[in-house]
């Protein structure tokens, strides 16, 4: 696959601005920036970027808000976050508003450019046919998802878990197994992974009478209807 050549740079400090910027158009990108979120979530709804670097401390629009307005909109341009905040419950809240994945300040810029790699790798998949289970059905083309002829719109990650789900229902899935389909070997844990799914579940599971999404204690998830 080609390399990610159009890049959303969202960050307000202009010294790391201008260091990313440089180093990136060396590397071959083409690079926006936005110095606040408002103009970032602008350019982001625009389109047209294969990878949006976003830092979370931003004037005027948070990166989290920026993310979950992004994702609710239906974009699926793959996020990698840029944070001076390293707890795992901030990481936490990145991934459930949507993030691809998230960079820890002070960072390499060769690390940083692994990570561009990486997330626009993962999120260029292959077309895929419609998937249903029950009155579940998922579009991999649009990222969103029916169930009783009610549209839901889901993020990158909630897309990877349910298509996988649908794909091998009624079989159970490890945690390992989908920790890898979204983050790679390297990436990822347990208790992201639990907060995406529970995520997921809030749309496509708690409004309806029947649960389809459930949880094997200590090995994984499976979807089956009835």
């Amino acid at each position: 696959m080609n390399q990610p050549s159009r890049v959303l740079l969202i960050e307000d400090q202009h010294d790391i601005a201008a260091n990313i910027w440089d180093f990136l158009e060396r590397r071959g990108y083409r690079l926006d920036h936005a110095a606040d979120g408002a103009t970032g979530l602008a350019a982001a709804l625009r389109g047209g970027f294969d990878v949006i670097v976003l830092d979370l401390g931003l004037p005027r629009l948070d990166g989290l808000e920026l993310c979950r307005r992004l994702r609710e909109a239906g974009r699926s341009t793959p996020i990698l976050m840029l944070t001076a905040r390293d707890t795992l419950q901030d990481k936490l809240r990145g991934f459930a508003e949507g993030a691809d994945d998230y960079l820890v300040k002070p960072f390499a810029m060769k690390e940083l450019e692994a990570r561009i790699r990486a997330v626009h790798r993962r999120g260029r998949p292959p077309p895929e046919a419609v998937l249903q289970v029950g009155g579940l059905s998922y579009d991999p083309n649009t990222l969103r998802a029916r169930r009783e002829g009610d549209e839901i719109g889901l993020t990158r990650v909630q897309s990877i878990i349910l298509r996988l789900l649908l794909q091998h229902s009624p079989q159970v899935l490890s945690h390992r197994a989908l920790i890898e389909a979204i983050w790679g070997e390297e990436g990822g844990d347990v208790a992201a992974l639990h907060t995406h799914v529970y995520e997921l579940r809030k749309l496509v599971d708690k409004p309806y009478a029947q649960a389809l999404i459930r949880s094997v204690h200590g090995v994984g998830y499976r979807l089956e209807a009835g």
